[in-house]
């Protein structure tokens, strides 16, 4: 295995200065932004496994209770069916694919859904503690050939799938991107909150590249404070008010 190991990082495409090449179109190909954990087919979802390590969010007892409230009455809430920003980490799994650049200062993340990007700042501090961002604040160090991410000045008006599951204003993310092999990056994400879950938890699946010959990164408008939300029918949660 350590050969094995060796010989991938020796392989591995690299940037002038050395760091692994991150450079490219990527997509994901799992159902997590219907829902983080194992989930059966559903009214406009298709079933999947999930994403969680471990299998089950460890919410506290109330923010369980909270989260199934959310599915049973408040499903038109989520913010993405309004075309708000995704948050960190949804942003990385909500469907269509995205274009990652890489620089010795910053690595930018492009996505197709919702006009969406990313700044990885490979330095610097996070800002002040009172600024609250759709996407949060990251800045990234290189861990061998692994880039990690601390993302914070999350704002909590983002959840993490179609499922409710959701966190509150004090989420901190960190995200760890290790390339496998030159078509595939792992990704990882540990996420902490003691004020709504129990422990931190992980998520993790792989990015892979789109290597689809003329493949171009198109728009995808999405304008925020979408209302039309026909396809949240009362039966799953929506509010007839939105759906008017």
């Amino acid at each position: 295995l350590l050969i094995c190991a060796i010989a991938s990082a020796q392989t591995l495409p690299r940037t002038p200065n050395g760091k692994p090449d991150f450079n490219g179109v990527w997509q994901v190909l799992n159902t997590a932004a219907w829902d983080l954990q194992d989930h059966n087919a559903n009214t406009g979802v298709p079933p999947g496994m999930g994403v969680v390590v471990g299998g089950e969010i460890p919410y506290q007892p109330w923010a369980l209770e909270k989260k199934k409230d959310m599915v049973a009455n408040h499903l038109a809430d989520d913010p993405q069916a309004h075309c708000w920003l995704s948050g960190v980490p949804r942003q990385m799994y909500t469907p269509f694919g995205f274009q990652i650049l890489q620089s010795d200062s910053a690595v930018i993340l492009s996505f197709e859904a919702f006009h969406a990007f990313r700044l990885l700042h490979l330095g610097g501090k996070h800002p002040d503690p009172s600024i609250k961002l759709f996407e949060g604040d990251s800045r990234a160090r290189w861990e061998g050939d692994t880039l990690v991410v601390d993302v914070t000045k999350l704002n909590e008006r983002t959840w993490f799938d179609m499922e409710a599951n959701f966190h509150g204003p004090d989420l901190h993310v960190v995200e760890r991107y290790t390339m496998k092999d030159e078509d595939t990056i792992g990704y990882e994400a540990t996420l902490t909150e003691p004020k709504v879950y129990t422990q931190p938890w992980k998520i993790a699946f792989d990015l892979v590249r789109n290597k689809e010959a003329g493949y171009e990164t198109l728009e995808y408008a999405c304008v925020e404070g979408e209302q039309d939300l026909s396809h949240y029918t009362e039966s799953v949660g929506g509010k007839a008010q939105d759906k008017k």
